[in-house]
């Protein structure tokens, strides 16, 4: 069977096949192509931009795939969030056979690009979690338990308590019958579950987990908690090598040598030439805002920096830039710049993706 073919950085059009509520306030989605089933190819713990139409307009985010590779289709599970648009307008209002759009599988955060580590007792991985943080990590974990079973794997996942536990029941059968996948959920409440209560700290992982240190670490959840778990790692002496992360959590731009008052008064130009479009600004504006209120075909999904979705190419002019995380050296080279992190100093001339 033919893989689905993506279409570079142009999205592609694929159909809900199934959806289902994995907790109160979180579904799984199943995407497949349009026609015969293809399977998908992409590395466990990448991401998707996914595109969805909301009151005419198409909104894009970027959702972990929960999936392993080569199914015909792709997983995303997706949880409620305060004013999140995209994501309760997909848990509220997406239906079976509605269309959506997709940009390719992307991300550095993986186990292939970054496989455990060998110690001498073997190959063993970390796996740290909380809340939607499970996603790209559980597709991490049935990779392995799939393709390398000789992988050991400790799974800390944090939650609220049972009924709020991202595959819960799925995690407890993997435990169960698997001999290589220790599970260990640490719940707020955890009720009449057979689970661990209390909130993580260095003692609780170096409890759940005796022989962290000679394993490889990769972790994903809200900002906060992630830098409490890596700081938790190095007073553990974990050596950070071996330490992996993944986050949509956006950045603060840094303002520190930007004159408000004096980029406000100056007025610049974004040409866009291939379409024939100019537009007046002011200095110092984020060039995505620029760019999204001229109603240009520009994708912004993550605004944070992280998925590349939003890659511009300057051919004149300069701006501020506080992310360039997924661009190659080549591509920093030859001037491309994220529109969600880079904001205006000069007249622009650019192309869009």
């Amino acid at each position: 069977m033919m893989m689905f073919q993506w279409q570079a950085n142009q999205p592609v059009t694929l159909r809900c096949i199934d959806k289902y509520a994995e907790t109160e306030d979180s579904v799984s989605i199943k995407l497949a192509a349009l026609s015969e089933a293809q399977p998908f190819d992409f590395k466990p713990g990448q991401f998707i931009n996914l595109g969805v139409n909301i009151n005419g307009k198409l909104e894009f985010r970027a959702y972990s795939i929960s999936s392993v590779p080569h199914a015909d289709y792709l997983q995303l599970t997706i949880k409620r969030v305060t004013q999140g648009r995209v994501s309760n307008f997909i848990v509220d209002t997406l239906a079976i056979g509605d269309e959506v759009k997709a940009l390719p599988p992307t991300g550095d955060f993986n186990c292939i690009d970054h496989p455990p580590r060998p110690h001498s007792s073997g190959s063993k991985a970390l796996l740290i979690s909380a809340g939607c943080g499970i996603t790209p990590v559980f597709a991490m974990a049935q990779y392995w338990l799939a393709h390398q079973p000789d992988i050991d794997i400790a799974f800390v996942h944090v939650a609220r308590s049972p009924e709020a536990t991202i595959y819960f029941d799925q995690l407890h059968t993997l435990a169960a019958t698997t001999q290589q996948f220790q599970l260990h959920l640490l719940l707020k409440e955890r009720g009449a579950a057979p689970c661990h209560q209390g909130r993580l700290n260095a003692e609780w992982l170096k409890k759940l987990v005796p022989d962290l240190l000679q394993r490889t670490a990769y972790l994903c959840g809200p900002q906060r908690f992630m830098q409490d778990v890596q700081r938790y790692l190095e007073t553990l002496a974990f050596d950070m090598r071996d330490f992996h992360h993944e986050s949509f959590t956006p950045r603060a731009p840094d303002c520190a040598n930007v004159d408000s008052d004096s980029a406000s008064s100056s007025s610049v130009t974004v040409n866009v030439a291939a379409l024939g479009q100019q537009v007046e600004t002011s200095a110092g504006q984020l060039l995505a805002d620029v760019l999204e209120q001229a109603q240009l075909p520009i994708i912004i999904a993550c605004r944070s920096g992280i998925c590349g979705s939003c890659k511009c190419k300057v051919n004149h002019g300069k701006v501020t830039s506080t992310s360039q995380e997924p661009l190659t050296a080549q591509e920093i080279e030859q001037g491309y710049v994220l529109a969600c992190s880079s904001s205006i100093d000069t007249d622009l001339d650019i192309d869009i993706g």
